[in-house]
């Protein structure tokens, strides 16, 4: 029971992360009361200035000056494409992008220099997201103990199939209940596995398996087994950009699979817009822009449905939308949905003068 628990837990590789302190030095306020031009060129003028988008966020970030410190983020309704067939859904999120590189501030156009700190809110994953994320990243290496992993979820429990290679292939399903731990962690309780058709007991034995022998070769991808459970530390689990925060909570919602962050919901939205991204705070790079004292807020142009954004492909959607700046140096942008972008033009039709 113990040793198959661990290929449970090799399930919930989902895109929350193991709490880390929010210190004090992430925020980089930049200490400067004077207001800065809101834009300037990373190279010779050129490139337009829809290409930035917005955020705000519960803790306290710098909102004025140059500084390269962490950009206040508010997300709502926003699906998130981080991978092939890999979908993070964004209910309602706030936190900060935080520089990866010191001295240098987060770049739309390089998803690896910056994180996402999600301080309070919830995120959700299909189990068919799910699935694409374990086959295309977690076991996608040579020599990996567990393959064609399948995900589902039955009667409020998470449901995995596929096959443990040891020696032997050999099919496996399990069911279990998951929950966080107190300091952030998933756990995961099996409550039902079957393997081939053999009583683990006599599996085990057969395959002269131990619990440490499964352990050992993915301690480094974030598990640990305690008792017959396994908790996760899936911070290395994602793709860029990198996704960090407090998990306090996690349950199966009809069928998604839901991570809630921080001790309280998120601050009431406010401004324009069902669905978008604001960011705001310091300095944000995109293109051949600069804008400090950031105040950007991306928007979905159809509010029907959520907001479908690929953060690696965010020029996408820029180019099939259009901007609105405010005389103080905010920018509104109002973009099409991802599949919609190559085929959509929402700029204003001329006036003809």
């Amino acid at each position: 029971m113990r040793a198959t628990s661990c290929l449970f837990a090799l399930l919930l590789l989902t895109g929350c992360q193991r709490a880390e302190p929010a210190g004090e030095d992430e925020s980089g306020d930049g200490g400067s009361a004077a207001r800065n031009p809101p834009y300037a060129s990373n190279e010779a003028a050129g490139g337009s200035a829809a290409q930035n988008p917005p955020s705000t966020s519960p803790k306290a970030v710098g909102t004025t000056g140059r500084s390269t410190g962490a950009v206040s983020v508010d997300f709502q309704n926003v699906h998130f494409r981080i991978g092939p067939g890999v979908v993070l859904e964004v209910r309602h999120v706030q936190g900060a992008l935080i520089p990866s590189r010191p001295g240098l501030p987060p770049t739309f156009d390089d998803v690896g220099s910056y994180s996402l700190r999600i301080d309070v809110g919830e995120v959700a994953m299909t189990p068919a997201s799910l699935t694409s994320l374990l086959n295309s990243r977690t076991f996608n290496y040579k020599g990996a103990p567990i393959s064609d992993v399948t995900v589902t979820i039955e009667d409020g429990r998470v449901k995995q199939k596929g096959t443990l290679h040891k020696g032997v292939a050999v099919p496996f399903t399990i069911v279990a209940d998951i929950s966080a731990t107190r300091d952030g962690r998933i756990r995961l309780h099996p409550q039902s596995v079957k393997t081939g058709g053999m009583p683990i007991g006599g599996l085990m034995g057969l395959l002269h398996l131990e619990l440490d022998d499964l352990v050992s070769s993915n301690r480094a991808r974030g598990f640990e087994a305690q008792d017959d459970d396994f908790l996760l530390q899936p911070d290395k689990l994602l793709p860029d950009p990198k996704i960090s925060g407090r998990l306090t909570g996690i349950r199966v919602d009809g069928d998604r699979i839901v991570e809630t962050f921080g001790s309280s919901p998120p601050a009431r939205a406010t401004g324009e817009g069902r669905n978008y991204m604001h960011y705001r705070g310091n300095v944000l790079r995109f293109g051949r822009l600069t804008m400090n004292d950031t105040d950007v807020r991306l928007i979905d142009a159809d509010p029907s449905d959520p907001f479908d954004f690929s953060p690696k492909e965010y020029v996408r959607h820029l180019v099939a939308g259009y901007s609105k700046n405010s005389a103080d140096g905010r920018l509104r942008v109002y973009m099409p949905d991802y599949d919609e972008a190559s085929r959509a033009n929402l700029r204003p039709a001329s006036s003809g003068h």
